[in-house]
């Protein structure tokens, strides 16, 4: 049993409820859960508070993700349902963050943070790509959308370039968290 393991999910956990964003954008006197779409996240402290909130945000949330990812991954060796279990934890505790009453972000910084911290640039390089692919070349006018599409070819790209099923389980979890959390806006 890897006790390491058991103990760094639920920290992973508490590490994606933290709310770096909103928190941030409170220090202005900003709510962000009251300005644009409600979403707690970067995008909004930059919209509410300004760039220098909103990149500090978005730098926190990245490595909110990032780090327990990382850590369990290269420096404790977590593999099987315990590395699906520890992707998927900073996600969730974003999306469902209980400082916020269960009522997070929707998890695109989080995402990029945990699988820099797994693959290091591979699949973020991947991500990133696909968002200006679908946005500048496609030319989706929807900001959800975006995301939809390219969280749809996640689990395709990390199944076929990792070749691991706890990669893509979480990879296809991450993938349905984060177009679940941008539901409202795809139904517009």
């Amino acid at each position: 049993m890897n006790w390491t393991g058991l103990l760094l999910v639920p920290a992973a956990f508490f590490s994606g409820a933290l709310m770096f964003s909103w928190w941030l954008a409170r220090l202005r006197g900003r709510d962000l859960r009251q300005i644009g779409d409600g979403n707690p996240g970067a995008v909004n402290a930059f919209r509410a508070a300004g760039p220098v909130i909103g990149i500090l945000g978005l730098l926190l949330d990245f490595l909110k993700g990032m780090i327990p990812a990382g850590l369990g991954f290269w420096h404790f060796h977590i593999s099987g349902i315990l590395l699906f279990l520890l992707i998927l934890a900073p996600v969730l505790g974003h999306a469902f963050s209980p400082f916020l009453r269960l009522r997070g972000g929707k998890g695109l910084a989080v995402t990029f943070g945990v699988w820099s911290g797994i693959t290091l640039y591979q699949v973020p390089v991947f991500l990133g790509a696909l968002l200006i692919l679908t946005k500048f070349i496609l030319r989706l006018k929807r900001d959800a959308w975006c995301v939809a599409l390219t969280m749809l070819c996640l689990p395709v790209f990390v199944g076929l370039r990792y070749r691991s099923l706890p990669l893509f389980a979480a990879a296809l979890g991450n993938a349905v968290l984060v177009i679940c959390q941008h539901r409202r806006e795809l139904r517009r």
